[in-house]
C-alpha cells in the first residue's frame, strides 16, 4: 500500500487500520510496510482516493 499526493493528513486511515500501521507524519499518512496486512481497509476508508495497492 502507498499514500499519494491526494492525502490531506485528515486521519480517517489512522483510525481504520487495524494493524495500527498508519501513522500521520508532517501532515501526511504514512504506512509502515513491515505492520501493513494489505487488508485495504486504509483504501476503502479514505475520502481523498490517496491510499493505493502497490503494484
Amino acid at each position: 500500500m502507498y499514500v499519494d499526493d491526494n492525502c490531506t493528513g485528515c486521519g480517517i486511515c489512522v483510525g481504520s487500520c487495524p494493524m495500527e500501521a498508519i501513522a500521520l507524519v508532517e501532515v501526511k499518512a504514512v504506512i509502515d510496510k513491515e505492520m501493513c496486512i494489505e487488508c485495504t481497509a486504509c483504501a476503502y476508508d479514505c475520502p481523498f482516493e490517496a491510499i493505493h495497492e502497490d503494484d
